[in-house]
Formats: C-alpha cells, sequence, structure tokens
C-alpha cells in the first residue's frame, strides 16, 4: 500500500505545490485547505507524514500538530510545519505543538524532500519525534553578562545537551553560539536550560532561532540523520 500524506493550507496554491512534490516520491496526498475537515480524517486514517501550515483560520497548525499527537493512529506520524513567520521564537513554538520538523515559505522543493526522507528514516528505525545525534562541537554560552566555553554532547534539531565547567539552574535563559563549521559563522540563538545532568552538564532547548540559523542547524544535522543508523540515540528532548 501507497505511503499516504496529509497536507493541510488555507492556501490553495501551496497545497497544490506540495501535493506535486510529494506524489513524486510515490506517496498518495490528501491535501485541504479547510483545516476544519482535518480531524475526522486524523482519527479515520493512517499518514506516513503531515505537512501543516503554522499560521491559517481555526484551527490553526498548532491545533491540528495537536490533534495528531492525540489521534490513536497519527500519534507518532512525523509532521513538518510550514509557516512564512520570520519571528525568532516561531520554531519553538512548532516544535512545542509537536512538529518534528520546520520549514520556512517559500517552500523548497530540494528541501521539503530532504525532510521528507529524514522522517521515513525515523519512522523506520524508531518511531521517534526528535533524533539526538552524539557530535562534539565547540558552544559558547552567555546567562547575564558572562560567557562561558562547552561543549555538546549531542545535538538535535530542537537543542542539545553541553558540557561545561558549571553547569545553570533548571529554566535559565542562554544565548548561544554554535561552532559547527570549521571555518564559518557559529549558529547563533537562545534557550533555556530544560534539565541538569550532572555539576558540569545540562540540556538546552532551542526556544530563539532566526529563519536563517534555524535553516542552517537543519542543513547542518539532516544529512547525519538520514546516515545515521538504529544505534543512534532518538530521544523527545535536548
Amino acid at each position: 500500500m501507497p505511503s499516504r500524506a496529509l497536507v493541510v493550507d488555507d492556501e490553495f496554491a501551496i497545497c497544490e505545490l506540495i501535493q506535486g512534490i510529494l506524489t513524486t516520491t510515490g506517496m498518495e496526498v490528501l491535501s485541504l485547505t479547510k483545516s476544519a475537515e482535518a480531524a475526522a480524517h486524523i482519527q479515520a486514517e493512517k499518514f506516513s507524514i503531515a505537512v501543516l501550515d503554522l499560521r491559517m483560520p481555526a484551527p490553526n497548525g498548532v491545533e491540528v500538530a495537536q490533534q495528531i499527537r492525540e489521534s490513536g493512529l497519527n500519534r507518532m506520524t512525523p509532521v513538518v510545519m510550514l509557516s512564512d513567520d520570520q519571528k525568532p521564537g516561531v520554531v519553538a513554538e512548532a516544535f512545542g505543538a509537536g512538529a518534528n520538523f520546520f520549514l520556512y515559505k517559500p517552500v523548497d522543493r530540494p528541501r521539503l524532500l530532504k525532510l521528507v526522507r529524514a522522517t521515513q528514516g525515523a519512522v523506520e528505525q524508531e518511531r521517534r519525534r526528535f533524533r539526538r545525534l552524539r557530535m562534539q562541537f565547540k558552544v559558547r554560552l552567555g546567562f547575564d553578562n558572562k560567557e562561558f566555553d562547552g561543549e555538546t554532547l549531542d545535538i538535535s534539531l530542537n537543542g542539545m545537551l553541553v558540557k561545561a565547567r558549571t553547569s545553570l539552574p533548571v529554566g535559565s535563559p542562554v544565548r548561544v553560539s554554535l561552532y559547527a563549521f570549521p571555518h564559518g559563522k557559529p549558529i547563533v540563538g537562545a534557550g533555556s536550560v530544560v534539565r541538569t545532568v550532572a555539576e558540569n552538564q545540562m540540556g538546552i532547548y532551542f526556544n530563539q532561532l532566526t529563519a536563517a540559523e534555524s535553516e542552517r542547524l537543519q542543513d547542518l544535522l539532516l544529512p547525519r540523520i538520514l546516515r545515521a543508523g538504529p544505534e543512534a540515540n532518538v530521544t523527545r528532548s535536548p
């Protein structure tokens, strides 16, 4: 049976564009311009992937993603959230609603196909929401008026586990500069400490990444997600 995709966007042209891209992968596509119609399909049909517009008339993408996560059939279905909203916190909002990946409009065909391949790989291996890869990069953290260096122990699209000389209290806001490219600028943004593992290890959730920095992070991790074998860590939280 062919894989089936759900596309929900209040713009017909966007639905038509995404449907055309996904059908090239052999998927059957159900596209809806009225998000209120999605709930019945989510409860009655199994989808291999859902592509949702974040900003649309009620229910919006956040609410549709929550319907997916609360459903029986599609609770683990990978969700790609779309938006043309350039606010730094929009990616965190999408992830908080249950999205696995985020894609800025206008929709880029190669990037969407890469996301589809990544979600298919995750489903086949572990069927988890976020893949965490063991990767070591230098990271500089800023808290209040202080800065200190650390190293990532693992990293995902929504956060990272960092080893530093000390850990900060849970809830602390931090500025992040991730030196993932040997001869390029760091990925910069902001996050918050969501857990401490030891005196010198802490999980940081990315909640403030610009559109450009979010795409740089996805470009860094997606090829590795696709190559990762079943032994790689898969997790929901940073």
